[in-house]
């Protein structure tokens, strides 16, 4: 049997997004000037200090959701990734800053996720230490916080 790692997520569209095939979703076909995880919603609910979260990966379900894809929006528009799982651990640095994007980073979560809303406390809750890589990243990688597209 699988681990709840290994099992596979359904992604979240953007209704609103471009695509620049028809055939395709937009976050596969994304226009050339859009920003990283372009195709994925924001959920504004969450913003908080000007920054605010996009959703990847589902967290509906009859099961909480045991890991999933998120991202985040700085305040100047430019954006990181975010891996999410259940457990136990430090916040930690998955893939480095580049230009285009200031990093995905890793955060462990205690309570189950059913809901947007179960997501969102979760979020804002590791955002100070999000606001830390995003000043880590300014710092070792300038052109990663460039900004992006006015939200």
């Amino acid at each position: 049997m699988k681990s709840p790692i290994d099992r596979g997520q359904v992604v979240r569209r953007d209704p609103e997004a471009a695509s620049m095939d028809s055939e395709l979703p937009p976050f596969i076909a994304a226009p050339s000037d859009a920003p990283v995880y372009h195709g994925f919603p924001l959920l504004p609910q969450s913003r908080l200090d000007d920054f605010v979260f996009g959703l990847i990966t589902e967290v509906q379900g009859d099961q909480p959701a045991s890991w999933g894809d998120a991202f985040v929006v700085a305040p100047n528009g430019s954006r990181a990734g975010i891996v999410w799982q259940m457990g136990t651990g430090e916040a930690h640095e998955i893939c480095s800053p580049d230009a285009g994007r200031w990093g995905v980073y890793g955060f462990y979560f205690q309570r189950p996720i059913r809901c947007d809303a179960d997501l969102v406390a979760e979020l804002q809750a590791v955002l100070p230490r999000i606001k830390a890589f995003y000043a880590e990243a300014a710092k070792r990688c300038p052109e990663s916080v460039a900004p992006g597209p006015a939200l």
